[in-house]
């Protein structure tokens, strides 16, 4: 089965490159705008990385986020990123990445990479 990565970026050019990089590298890609939309992704569909910005629309936060993914989802791995922000270990949840923008697309690439789980992927609804 083909791992999958969600996608979190209000900028849709830096969005379409993140996905665009990681498309090529072969992962079925999910988008989202929104810590809103993130999570009606997280609840429906299969994710194994998420890539999200700190810096969000909405009142919630990439890091809300990544919290509530290494909460609900810890066999998620999560990368997080920033051009204004540096989140560091005190603020992220454990095991979580920090990739400051902008960001080297081969960089993206082996980071995510690196935090895909060997074995299968999360399916929504599953318990695992």
């Amino acid at each position: 089965m083909q791992k999958a990565v969600l996608v979190v970026e209000d900028e849709a050019l830096i969005r379409f490159v993140a996905v665009d990089v990681l498309e090529d590298d072969g992962y079925v890609v999910h988008e989202a705008g929104s810590v809103l939309e993130a999570v009606g992704i997280l609840s429906s569909r299969e994710v194994d990385v998420l890539f999200t910005d700190v810096d969000l629309p909405g009142g919630l936060t990439g890091v809300d986020l990544a919290k509530l993914v290494a909460g609900v989802y810890p066999e998620i791995g999560i990368l997080v990123t920033s051009g204004r922000n540096h989140a560091g270990p005190d603020v992220l949840p454990a095991g979580t990445r920090f990739l400051p923008k902008p960001y080297d697309l081969g960089l993206l690439s082996s980071q995510v990479r690196e935090l895909m789980p060997r074995g299968s992927s999360y399916r929504a609804g599953s318990s695992s």
